[in-house]
């Protein structure tokens, strides 16, 4: 009964993580711009969204913004 509770959790968080990065993924362009207007020493390098590599930008915009992780991603977010 409890591995199939946490099988559940499990399941549910990889589809948000998975839909997360979709959705991430389709509005890059527009939030890129807003991201820019706000950092102006992020460049279009630091900003390139290519699967599989999410955390090393996120690591990119983490040092050039001194954010910490969470701070990036809830930020990008809200965008």
């Amino acid at each position: 009964m409890m591995l199939g509770h946490y099988l559940e959790i499990f399941i549910h968080l990889k589809k948000e993580n998975i839909m997360d990065k979709l959705e991430l993924k389709g509005k890059w362009n527009e939030i890129k711009g807003k991201v820019k207007q706000a950092y102006a020493d992020l460049t279009d390098d630091d900003l390139t969204y290519q699967e599989g590599q999410e955390d090393e930008m996120l690591g990119k915009i983490q040092s050039k913004t001194g954010k910490t992780r969470d701070e990036v991603v809830k930020w990008l977010r809200s965008l």
